[in-house]
């Protein structure tokens, strides 16, 4: 295919959503961050002219890469991730703290988070390995180096404490699941989350007590079954050590301020000065906006900072108070038109490559959606992980760019690919 029609097949679709979700973003920002007794201060001095210069940045990184031979990104998947693990060791070693994290590289007065770019790299390398001859997910070693592809960044992103970044990955349980991971692991992990969870609620001795009477009354009635025995033997052994390592992990390695939010959370403690402070005062932003909204720049809670973050984490509590509820279901409805579009692509594609990463994109959008607005109304954790296209924040922005982009650029070239 002449690479002069690439132009022509651009997803003129969903590059108009993306446009509106940086519009609207950008409007949020403004009006969360504009302070009415500061007159001095340039455009530029804050955050929203910053989160202009990211924009204008983006957009040029965007059409960079609709430039770019599609081959680039087969060419160069594994070397772009080699390049991000190496900047994610790198901020572990010299990077500086912010909020707590060591995630951040300084160069001048230029600052960025390797792990918001790690998702890209990842969603890179890992269509890359799967999209290879011979792969079978129902393969034990395929399966298992396909999550070493996304765990290594995961857990280094870990050290860095930055759990918000490094839960995004896990999502990438469901896109190898879509090309053929076996069910029973997801099943496995499903478990693993919800005892850990009980863990927190319960006891650890009388969890173990449980499990081990439940596996004594299995092994009673499968005596017979060799195999049964082993398996339900080697799942008691799995649990209780997830039991004891989940206590010990939550009272002597996560910081105090972690603890009190889960412990708010799960219903364990009520602290109404501190750990739910931010999730009372965005729920009461976003309620006070009722069916409407106040209007744009009249959102009094966020003009006044009664919401910590309200211009990245929090963004959305903006858009509650200033647009009320048709502004919040016009926003879902962008991404929801967005994650449709975008499954949509993976489906027409001939390429198994730009399939499977296709999907890795819905997957991180969806996570990132889900868990931002879910925590700004009290329904997870606060885990701290920006909104999509919304969230001030320059490394944000320009990630999630490249990231729809690329698919952009890959869906635009999808005739002259062979596989």
């Amino acid at each position: 295919m002449d690479r002069r029609n690439t132009w022509k097949n651009l997803d003129w679709m969903t590059i108009g959503i993306y446009i509106m979700l940086v519009g609207l973003g950008w409007t949020s920002v403004y009006a969360a961050g504009y302070d009415f007794t500061n007159t001095i201060d340039g455009f530029f001095e804050h955050v929203y002219g910053k989160q202009m210069i990211w924009i204008g940045v983006s957009i040029f990184f965007a059409m960079a890469i609709l430039i770019t031979d599609n081959k680039f990104y087969t060419a160069f998947a594994y070397i772009i991730y080699g390049v991000l693990i190496a900047l994610l060791f790198l901020a572990l070693a010299i990077g500086g703290v912010v909020k707590g994290s060591k995630s951040w590289i300084t160069m001048g007065g230029f600052q960025f988070q390797p792990a918001e770019f790690a998702k890209f790299a990842t969603s890179l390398a890992l269509a890359k390995y799967l999209s290879a001859l011979n792969i079978n997910l129902k393969d034990k070693r395929t399966w298992m180096m396909a999550i070493v592809i996304f765990m290594a960044p995961m857990l280094i992103i870990v050290m860095q404490n930055e759990t918000g970044s490094a839960v995004v990955f896990a999502v990438f349980f469901l896109v190898i699941y879509r090309f053929g991971f076996p069910g029973y692991i997801l099943l496995i992990g499903l478990f693993t989350a919800l005892l850990g969870v009980t863990a927190l609620l319960f006891d650890k001795y009388y969890i173990i007590i449980g499990l081990v009477l439940i596996s004594a009354i299995v092994i009673y009635i499968l005596r017979h079954e060799r195999l049964a025995i082993m398996v339900t033997a080697s799942a008691l052994l799995f649990s209780s050590a997830l039991v004891l390592t989940t206590d010990y992990i939550f009272n002597n390695v996560m910081e105090p301020h972690q603890k009190r939010r889960i412990d708010v959370y799960l219903g364990r403690d009520v602290d109404v000065k501190d750990a739910d402070y931010n999730v009372r005062q965005s729920k009461i932003a976003i309620g006070s906006g009722g069916f409407s909204g106040k209007g744009f720049l009249q959102g009094t809670l966020t003009k006044f900072n009664f919401v910590p973050e309200q211009t990245s984490d929090f963004i959305f509590c903006t858009i509650g108070e200033e647009y009320g509820f048709i502004g919040s279901v016009i926003l879902l409805s962008l991404y929801l038109g967005l994650l449709l579009r975008i499954i949509f692509v993976a489906e027409r594609q001939r390429s198994r490559f730009s399939k499977i990463y296709a999907y890795a994109v819905a997957c991180i959008i969806f996570f990132h959606l889900l868990v931002n607005i879910g925590m700004t109304i009290g329904l997870v954790p606060v885990i701290g992980i920006p909104l999509p296209f919304i969230s001030y924040g320059g490394s944000s922005m320009l990630a999630f760019t490249i990231l729809l982009f690329i698919l952009i650029k890959l869906d635009a070239d999808r005739l002259s690919v062979l596989r």
